[in-house]
């Protein structure tokens, strides 16, 4: 919601006024400074929208009694002599309906939709995909430790996306309502803790599972890498058959060896070099740029988590598996014959803590029918991620 600044005003009165933190006023409006403020200034007020009050026969202080509003939040966006009267209404509920096949376009549109109510969060692109689609990162909070996590390496698995976003208009509820999530107050987090997200890095690889053969543009034979079958529900890799999940220096010459794809296939072929694709690039130079404190990449399905690697993981990383396993019910898992992941490179670059959270259980892709359930039991690790 924007207002108008008057002469006089600080940004410390409207935190009181719309009981708005006011952290979350000033990440909002970066390029206002404290202080008393110049008149004509537009200022966000993040978590509220306007609502138009259709009675005409009603004035401000009638309003305010019914809303529950000071009559000077009600000035700040309306004229006395102004009608219908416009009413500065808290968001209580999401905003964002992730239940359904989450697609590129349903993130683009969620991402503008949760910017635009929430302007303290930074949403960046970080590189394209093969097809040209943007890699968006998320980040909300301010704080040193900064805490990734990503969804969608692998096409099929696209429920993660959902899950992530889900979760990022939770976090957003919660730092703006003073509400608890899983028991957890968010506002601390916000201080202390710079979340990074990448909710979808593979789109489109995920378009093409969810829309066909269509997705690819006429720029990939998906067709011919997909044997001829129109249906790509079990494809993992990006479009140009390539698992990006394989794709990391951290033992990549064994699972180019060992693997049976040993040219562009819908899942497991590592590349002809290891990053080769602009996805796994994209990601690689965001750890490095970032600084990753720890790494959550989510998958399906399992319901258990792998946190380690050729014993390059930190001393603390069991402690933080053991919280994750009796908060969730998920198994930890320390050691998979597996090589040449994301998470896998991160623990040996960085000597870092990383997971794989494998979500759900089932054949991939999981129903949309366990999202409700995915979510319940991976919201407890998505949080406990933050302050472990």
């Amino acid at each position: 919601m924007r207002v108008v600044s008057r002469s006089g005003d600080r940004l410390a009165y409207y935190s009181d006024l719309f009981q708005i933190p006011k952290e979350l006023i000033e990440d909002a409006n970066p390029d206002i400074h404290e202080g008393v403020l110049p008149e004509g200034l537009d200022v966000e007020i993040p978590g509220f929208i306007l609502q138009k009050e259709t009675r005409l026969d009603i004035d401000l202080a009638a309003i305010a009694l019914q809303y529950q509003l000071p009559i000077d939040a009600l000035l700040m966006v309306n004229h006395v002599e102004q009608r219908p009267f416009s009413v500065p209404v808290r968001i209580m509920e999401p905003l964002l309906v992730t239940e359904k096949l989450y697609d590129y376009q349903s993130l683009h549109d969620d991402l503008e939709i949760l910017s635009f109510h929430y302007p303290f969060i930074k949403v960046e692109s970080i590189g394209l995909s093969v097809l040209g689609k943007e890699l968006f990162e998320v980040r909300i909070g301010k704080g040193d430790k900064v805490i990734h996590y990503n969804g969608s390496f692998h096409a099929n698995e696209w429920i993660t996306s959902a899950v992530l976003m889900k979760w990022l208009n939770d976090l957003l509820l919660s730092v703006t309502n003073g509400s608890s999530l899983c028991g957890m107050d968010c506002l601390p987090f916000y201080r202390d803790v710079t979340i990074s997200m990448v909710p979808m890095v593979n789109p489109d690889g995920v378009d093409l599972v969810l829309k066909g053969a269509v997705a690819a543009e006429e720029k990939v034979d998906v067709l011919k890498i997909n044997n001829d079958n129109p249906a790509f529900y079990a494809w993992k890799a990006n479009i140009r058959g390539v698992d990006l999940n394989n794709q990391y220096p951290a033992n990549w010459e064994i699972e180019k060896k060992r693997k049976v794809p040993k040219a562009p296939a819908p899942r497991d072929f590592p590349g002809e070099t290891c990053l080769s694709e602009p996805e796994a690039v994209a990601m690689k130079e965001l750890a490095e740029r970032r600084n990753f404190e720890r790494v959550l990449a989510l998958h399906t399905q399992g319901k258990e988590f792998y946190w380690g690697y050729e014993g390059h993981e930190p001393e603390q990383a069991a402690n933080i598996a053991k919280e994750f396993e009796e908060r969730s019910g998920y198994r930890a898992v320390q050691y998979v014959d597996s090589h040449a992941g994301y998470k896998d490179w991160f623990i040996q670059e960085f000597k870092r803590v990383g997971f794989t959270i494998e979500l759900g259980k089932g054949i991939n892709p999981l129903p949309l029918s366990h999202m409700p359930t995915i979510y319940e039991d991976s919201v407890k690790i998505l949080m406990a991620g933050l302050y472990m």
